[in-house]
């Protein structure tokens, strides 16, 4: 049976990393800040974009719990839904590999200066993003 891609989860998570304030709705200035910088912001810029994406409750920092919840919207944005423990053990096993590329320091949550860090010297990762300069 073929499985309907939901935008549901990710939008909401996307919404929420525009909306600067927090107050549930997106000024004009908040929504031309942030499509600025996807259509012309920096490498930098970009990625501290995609991090504030990543760090859902905003407090400066990538948890496990945060990664797994962004890349399962991922997954089901792409009609990848996870149902069964075998799903559910892919992205178990993504958010891993992740945090032991990106968590440096082994403390349990990435960093901005990690992620970016990582985003920029890691060769895969720096090829899976560059698909960004070809949409924005």
């Amino acid at each position: 049976m073929m499985k309907i891609a939901s935008s549901g989860q990710y939008a909401h998570y996307v919404f929420n990393s525009i909306d600067l304030d927090r107050n549930g709705s997106l000024s004009f200035e908040e929504f031309v800040a942030n499509l600025s910088i996807l259509l012309r912001g920096t490498v930098d810029e970009k990625l501290a974009w995609t991090f504030s994406l990543y760090d859902i409750n905003g407090d400066g920092s990538i948890s496990k719990e945060e990664m797994k919840e962004i890349v399962t919207a991922i997954y089901e944005l792409m009609g990848k839904v996870p149902e069964g423990c075998e799903e559910e053990q892919a992205i178990k096993d993504k958010v891993e590999r992740l945090f032991e590329k990106m968590d440096r320091n082994c403390d349990g949550k990435i960093t901005l200066d990690e992620f970016i860090e990582c985003c920029t010297t890691d060769e895969s990762i720096r090829r899976s993003i560059a698909v960004f300069d070809t949409i924005f």
